[in-house]
């Protein structure tokens, strides 16, 4: 009765249960939904990558990270009419004495256009790193006062100079800069305190620029940035003070003194009073 039911129906015990053919239909059916789902789509996709950035974006700016004011906007490093410079100092001598030991430029964007360090001409005692940053390594190669000096001179030349107290720059640098053009916003009068004294750099770039410098090492760079963005901040306003000092000076310098009387007339005074 088997042999004869498989001979007339040979493929039936090859048949699937429903119940099975079911569940692969299923199966099936779940796969191309999750490989559906994986499939890229270019619009999509790109439109995930945006706001993912949107996403980042706003994390860092909720967290605070915002760039530093002290960051250049652009990166044109040309050498403008404006530049801004910072020394850091070392030790000579028994240490009491100071040498340039790194010099920093960066034109009117904050852009670095020179960075050097200076081997000083007398032996160094005392490298100040706590405030310098200047290790001894720095100095082993760095280049000679002549070659800096020079390079400097050359670059500040009928320019207009921006720091904080440039005299001593000037001072380690044996340079001297034509007064009408020197910025130093350590004299500018609306950065200086109630008693008419000047306010350390970090403290101006705190109070007007929001953000901190000067914490720690020094760095040339940073400050030479901030002492110019005091300036580029004040530019219309300081200028305009420059230019009436200028003008009141001349003035007082053209002003014609009084004539003194003559001997004959003085004489002829002298004796009215007395005989008075």
């Amino acid at each position: 009765m088997g042999s004869e039911e498989t001979k007339k129906h040979p493929k039936t015990h090859l048949q699937l249960n429903p119940n099975w053919a079911q569940l692969q239909l299923k199966v099936k059916s779940n796969g191309l939904n999750k490989s559906s789902k994986h499939t890229k789509n270019p619009e999509s996709e790109t439109h995930n990558s945006i706001l993912g950035k949107r996403k980042e974006r706003l994390e860092a700016e909720s967290d605070g990270s915002k760039p530093s004011p002290l960051t250049p906007i652009n990166d044109d490093f040309s050498l403008t009419d404006v530049v801004a410079m910072d020394c850091e100092m070392v030790g000579i001598s028994q240490g009491n004495k100071s040498a340039l030991g790194r010099v920093s430029l960066v034109n009117k964007w904050g852009n670095l256009i020179y960075d050097e360090f200076v081997r000083p001409l007398e032996r160094v005692v005392d490298f100040r790193t706590r405030i310098s940053g200047i290790r001894p390594r720095d100095l082993r190669k760095a280049k000679d006062f002549p070659t800096v000096q020079k390079k400097v001179a050359e670059l500040i030349e009928g320019r207009i100079l921006v720091g904080h107290a440039l005299h001593n720059d000037l001072k380690a640098l044996l340079l001297t800069h034509s007064k009408k053009d020197l910025r130093d916003t350590s004299e500018y009068q609306p950065f200086l305190n109630r008693n008419g004294r000047s306010k350390a750099l970090r403290h101006l770039a705190a109070e007007i620029l929001a953000v901190e410098i000067q914490n720690g090492e020094h760095c040339p760079i940073d400050d030479a940035r901030a002492a110019m963005l005091l300036y580029m901040k004040n530019r219309k306003q300081w200028e305009k003070s420059v230019k009436d000092q200028t003008r009141l000076e001349q003035k007082q310098k053209n002003r014609k003194p009084k004539k003194k009387p003559k001997l004959k007339d003085a004489a002829i005074v002298k004796a009215a009073v007395t005989a008075s």
